[in-house]
């Protein structure tokens, strides 16, 4: 899942950035609890990197120093 960062303005959510979908994908946008500051987009793009599948070894260590495994 990707996240997008988005503006909302007289009742619609307008992308920040360019989107790549079909006209009337239907999409859910999470929104932020009320008290909650809004994520720095430092932080956003932390999370977004954190939240990808990882595919690669379990032990990365054992990639680079074989006589772990």
């Amino acid at each position: 899942m990707k996240t997008v960062p988005a503006i909302y303005e007289a009742g619609v959510f307008r992308p920040l950035e360019k989107i790549d979908l079909p006209e009337a994908t239907h999409v859910e946008i999470p929104l932020p609890d009320e008290h909650q500051p809004p994520l720095h987009p430092g932080r956003a793009a932390i999370y977004e990197v954190l939240s990808r599948r990882y595919d690669g070894e379990a032990d990365d260590a054992a990639r680079v120093d074989p006589a772990r495994k």
